[in-house]
């Protein structure tokens, strides 16, 4: 009796026995690219693996800001915007001077703060600007020209 060396498929067509060792060999060089190229987390959990420690959030320390905002001049100001606490943007259309807006900003420790006042000089005359902060002018300018918008910044 002989051995058969080809099989038939369901249309019985003929079939080799090498091409099912190829078929096999395909099968496993892609469950092995497969295995490695997945992330293992996508692959599902690991049996052994140890639980990874809670992070605890950091405890940021905060800081308070004393600022005052200046207007100095013989005939006011108008447009006059600054940025106040909570870093909320306030606006008056005119005000008399000397003018000043005084309050406290609150953050965190070792942040860099942004203060600013912008304001039109109505003229004729100067118009000065201040920013002081925990009771160090930090900024300051001053208009001469009237109608012009100016501002100080930090």
């Amino acid at each position: 009796m002989s051995v058969p060396t080809a099989t038939r498929d369901c249309a019985g067509r003929a079939r080799s026995a090498g091409s099912f060792v190829v078929v096999l060999g395909v099968l496993a060089a892609a469950f092995a690219v497969t295995s490695y190229v997945v992330p293992r987390s996508a692959r599902g959990p690991v049996k052994d693996a140890p639980a990874a420690a809670p992070v605890a959030p950091v405890a940021v320390r905060s800081v308070s800001h004393s600022v005052v905002y200046e207007l100095l001049g013989a005939h006011g100001a108008r447009n006059v915007t600054y940025a106040a606490a909570g870093s909320a943007l306030t606006q008056q259309a005119e005000v008399a001077t000397p003018w000043s807006a005084q309050f406290t900003r609150v953050g965190p420790e070792g942040r860099t703060e942004f203060y600013s006042i912008a304001a039109r000089n109505p003229g004729p005359g100067a118009l000065r600007c201040r920013i002081v902060v925990d009771g160090v002018v930090v900024a300051e300018k001053t208009e001469s020209e009237p109608g012009r918008l100016f501002s100080c910044a930090v």
